[in-house]
């Protein structure tokens, strides 16, 4: 009878242990980044900055959208509206940063505008003229 109580015992400590372990790490979260962009402070926002100036540079005029979003991958930001009966793409790339606060804006990336699926031009000056 007093080695049952022992075993009884022990199966309800350990019971309490990992009740009180588990209640421990509840809401214990790992973090990979600012959640918004994927960036975080060993540097890979520089890492995807320069892989994605880079890749701008591969651009051509005349590319399709999927041909932009396979070597540049998905867009920061994007835009898309009718123009003169003209579908316009404009996606976002972040390329520069000017802002210590984790978040990416719109300024800190470069625009590939894309008219009727064809890629025609890239930058400040393109996304002007449209």
């Amino acid at each position: 009878m007093f080695i049952q109580g022992i075993k009884v015992k022990n199966k309800l400590l350990s019971l309490a242990f990992f009740g009180i372990a588990s209640l421990g790490l509840t809401g214990c979260v790992v973090n990979l980044g600012d959640g918004e962009s994927g960036w975080d402070n060993n540097g890979s926002w520089e890492k995807v900055q320069e892989k994605n100036r880079a890749n701008l540079s591969k651009i051509s005029l005349g590319m399709s959208k999927d041909q932009v979003v396979t070597l540049m991958g998905t867009a920061d930001f994007n835009e898309a509206y009718v123009q003169q009966n003209k579908e316009v793409y404009v996606l976002f790339y972040r390329t520069q940063r000017t802002h210590g606060d984790g978040k990416t804006t719109k300024d800190e990336c470069t625009p590939v505008v894309i008219s009727n699926n064809t890629v025609v031009g890239w930058g400040e000056m393109a996304y002007s003229k449209i």
